[in-house]
């Protein structure tokens, strides 16, 4: 993603000729910034977690945005990370499809509160009621009611699903809470964004993206998704394989999963450079104006997108172990609204196969920050911390060992609370004779699977997922647990459910506690199909 960097007099000057109250930085707050200290941090994060690379960009800190990397695209190769190297930001596409909506809006095309099925009849909800209820703010806030992750198998990993698959699949995904009852994170209902982009507008989100966003922002690296992207300067994807879990092992080499056709793009597509991310956080701290001059969306359509619309976590502020800990968040629309140490935070993070991206803006000081990065893991998030307190001249602080801290701590915590064995296959095994297991099974939003004889055993495909292909080995009492090829995802506990002699239903769950809440495998309901 190699243009011009980022002028930003013109900035400056194109805010205040629209009547932005956009101030200068003062000649203290630009000589705070040290560049020095982000090439030390980077360095110290990349030897703590043994992370290939790294982009970062600090929008406001000076005339011109800082823009770096750090490391290289792909281990074991030369070529280095650079500002124009692309990554995929993955959910820090939602604020993009925020942004869209906001466009269409400002247009009169769209309104917030209206509701979806005014602009797709078909559309339809697990409750009628919510169905009638839902609204276009109500795609974009996690307040639906729908269980995390919900539907996010219809995505992960390369799939035959569509974002239309997704629009049908809707009325079979049960809530796990009231309509606008609490916060829970999904992706599914972005992607109903996105075709309500498609419908309203006329052509594909992708398209719109491309023309109404990354074009005017300037954005000459971005890609809408992944099959849009023609480059060489693209980074790699690593991850920890090879151990007992997915996330434990040696860091390797690891595939895009789930990022072609249609399905998440409006989630999660958008492939872009630290470069093009700068411009973006330009264009959202001046409310809606490119660092061209060019307006956007309006300032209403920025306060609303900025606007909390659930609360997601509350607190009792920083601790020793975490100075920065939030005392409330929110979500607002493809954002995430905080304080941080004293200050309002307006963030985003984004997490595929092999890269994490994380997105913040402090738009009292008119400051902001990216970190992306080549590897899965925290460190992402503890090194946008770093620079977020050196720009606001917060104390010193050991982030490198406050995330190599919470890592361990979440790692204990997530296999202490796994119900399941999963060292030891439990004592027992299948009630029935194998052959009583074969068939066709059904679940009414992901689609099927086929379980079949091999060998002495059992094997299962799953349909819609090509790469979801596996020998079952036994794992207690009509319990089995997939070997999936290295790479393509997360394990299942498959169990199914007999009486009188025949298998009524399959039941499953992700085989590892530390699983990604994208492989909601425990939402699926199989029936036999007859």
């Amino acid at each position: 993603m190699s243009p011009s960097q980022l002028n930003r007099r013109s900035l400056f000057a194109s805010g205040l000729a629209a009547g932005l109250a956009v101030p200068l930085l003062s000649r203290a707050q630009a000589a705070a910034f040290d560049p020095g200290f982000v090439d030390h941090e980077a360095e110290r994060f990349r030897a703590a977690f043994e992370i290939p690379g790294y982009g970062v960009a600090v929008v406001g800190a000076g005339a011109e945005p800082f823009l770096k990397g750090y490391g290289v695209r792909t281990m074991g190769r030369p070529e280095r990370i650079d500002a124009h190297t692309r990554f995929a930001i993955a959910s820090n596409t939602k604020a993009y499809t925020a942004a869209a909506i906001a466009i269409l809006v400002d247009e009169g095309r769209l309104g917030w509160d209206e509701p979806v099925i005014r602009y797709l009849p078909e559309f339809r909800m697990y409750d009628p009621a919510v169905t009638q209820m839902m609204s276009v703010r109500d795609l974009l806030c996690h307040r639906s009611g729908l269980p995390l992750g919900a539907g996010d198998l219809l995505f992960f990993p390369d799939t035959t699903h569509t974002a239309e698959d997704a629009l049908k699949a809707l009325a079979y995904l049960k809530p796990a809470r009231p309509f606008r009852g609490g916060y829970a994170y999904d992706n599914i209902l972005y992607t109903v964004a996105g075709i309500l982009i498609a419908r309203v507008s006329g052509g594909s989100w992708a398209d719109f993206i491309a023309t109404r966003l990354l074009a005017p922002i300037g954005e000459t690296d971005a890609a809408p998704s992944l099959d849009w992207l023609h480059a060489d300067n693209v980074a790699g994807r690593h991850g920890r394989r090879g151990g007992a879990f997915v996330g434990r092992g040696p860091m390797t080499i690891v595939q895009p999963q789930g990022e072609h056709g249609d399905a998440i793009q409006a989630a999660g597509g958008i492939q872009a450079s630290v470069s093009d991310q700068a411009k973006w956080i330009a264009t959202q701290l001046a409310h809606g104006v490119t660092p061209g001059g060019k307006r956007l969306w309006s300032e209403a359509q920025a306060d609303a997108m900025w606007a909390p619309q659930v609360i997601t976590g509350v607190s009792d502020g920083p601790t020793p172990d975490n100075p920065g800990r939030p005392v409330q968040r929110s979500y607002a629309l493809g954002w995430g609204v905080q304080d941080y140490r004293g200050e309002r935070l307006i963030s985003h993070s984004g997490g595929l196969n092999g890269q994490i991206t994380q997105t913040a803006l402090l738009p009292r000081r008119k400051l902001g920050v990216v970190v992306f990065s080549n590897a899965e893991g925290q460190s992402t998030a503890y090194l946008r911390n770093a620079i977020l307190d050196h720009l606001l001249g917060a104390p010193a602080f050991d982030w490198v060992e406050a995330c190599r801290k919470a890592s361990a701590r979440d790692e204990a915590e997530a296999i202490a609370h796994a119900d399941h064995d999963v060292t030891t296959p439990p004592a027992g095994g299948p009630s029935l004779p194998l052959d009583a297991y074969v068939g066709r099974y059904r679940d009414p939003w992901y689609g099927d699977v086929i379980v079949s004889r091999q060998g002495a055993g059992l094997a299962i495909a799953f349909l819609p997922t090509p790469s979801f292909k596996s020998v079952l080995q036994p794992w207690g009492p009509d319990s089995f647990r997939t070997h999936f090829a290295p790479g393509v995802g997360e394990d299942a506990l498959v169990t199914f459910v007999a009486a009188k002699g025949r298998v009524e239903r399959i039941a499953m769950k992700a085989f590892s506690p530390l699983a990604d809440f994208s492989y909601d495998f425990h939402h699926l309901d199989f029936r036999p199909v007859t």
